[in-house]
């Protein structure tokens, strides 16, 4: 989940274009994207299951690959952006990434603080919040990559709701 959010996050700081096209709120360990987290937490996935599976082993639960990883979907910028991610953060564990993700000044903390639950959130009194994480927050010094980032998501809410 924290990769997804960090995929997220570089795609729209790097070219001002979401990745995912992901909404993520504040939840206690989070961001988190609701959807993602059901699909991955229910028994059989939905949204992702031509791509994972889950395996339980001794009381734990694994997510393995169902096929090869294609790149065919994805640009050049796309697969560097992959990449990036992954040499960064291999090493990373959950609680790394949390720490990372939480950072007094990253956008996890500054909407947490904003909206009053950053305490309720630390102190574990509130595990979730329907709060949502703003992207174009991290374009404010950079007009040009936000309007970019505000076009594209007005193109695909309106082509999403051409497909409805």
């Amino acid at each position: 989940m924290k990769l997804i959010y960090l995929i997220e996050e570089y795609a729209v700081r790097t070219y001002g274009l979401p990745f995912f096209n992901l909404d993520f709120s504040v939840w206690k360990l989070g961001p988190v994207s609701r959807d993602v987290f059901v699909d991955l937490s229910s028994d059989e996935p939905i949204l992702l299951a031509d791509y994972i599976t889950r395996i339980t082993a001794d009381g734990s639960v694994f997510i393995a690959p169902k096929k090869e990883f294609s790149d065919d979907e994805f640009s050049d910028n796309e697969m560097k952006l992959l990449e990036h991610i992954v040499e960064t953060f291999q090493a990373s564990s959950a609680a790394d990434l949390i720490q990372l993700t939480h950072r007094k000044h990253s956008l996890w903390y500054i909407t947490a603080q904003e909206n009053g639950v950053l305490e309720h959130l630390e102190t574990g009194h509130l595990n979730s919040t329907e709060i949502p994480i703003d992207f174009s927050r991290l374009l404010e010094s950079m007009p040009l990559k936000k309007e970019i980032y505000q076009d594209q998501l007005s193109y695909l809410r309106n082509t999403k709701s051409l497909k409805i």
